[in-house]
């Protein structure tokens, strides 16, 4: 399986922010990243109208749209408990990726970066620094024993995957 890495905040923190920048940058690096972005709220990737939408809202239980671009399957799962990162991650085709990088899915027993943006996250004595957390990445100095990086430095942080992902 994959790596996985977590990019794990309190909402407002900037975690989709600092993605869009760290991504470019291991794709530049020559490291393949997918991506899994956990959401709470209801949400559709398909259009109302579209004959996409709805087929899937006749009662196909899944969809797969494809052009020449991209495709994406769509999976209805009304009666799941809870969404299992791991069986997404194994959705994702490992022939293409070198990691996936998770936006979200704070409390998955997952390796993780916790982010910290003073003003906006908890009060950093509050932070929840699990035994998975590889390194905290902050906008401000904290007292910690992990790796400390630079949340407004994508570079430094695209640095830290690639020779995370060495060892």
């Amino acid at each position: 399986m994959l790596p996985l890495l977590a990019f794990a905040a309190s909402s407002g923190t900037g975690k989709t922010t600092l993605l869009k920048k760290v991504i470019p940058l291991l794709n530049q690096r020559g490291i393949r990243p997918g991506l899994i972005k956990h959401t709470h709220h209801d949400m559709d990737v398909d259009k109302p109208g579209k004959d996409s939408y709805e087929l899937r809202k006749a009662g196909a239980a899944q969809t797969l749209v494809a052009s020449q671009q991209r495709w994406a399957l769509m999976t209805e799962t009304p009666d799941e408990n809870e969404l299992d990162l791991y069986y997404l991650a194994s959705r994702m085709d490992e022939s293409s990726l070198d990691i996936i990088l998770v936006e979200g899915f704070k409390h998955e027993s997952v390796p993780k970066i916790l982010l910290y943006r003073e003003g906006v996250s908890q009060r950093s004595d509050e932070l929840v620094i699990d035994s998975h957390v590889i390194a905290i990445a902050s906008d401000v100095n904290l007292s910690v024993a992990l790796p400390a990086l630079d949340i407004n430095q994508p570079e430094q942080i695209a640095d830290f995957i690639i020779n995370w992902l060495k060892k």
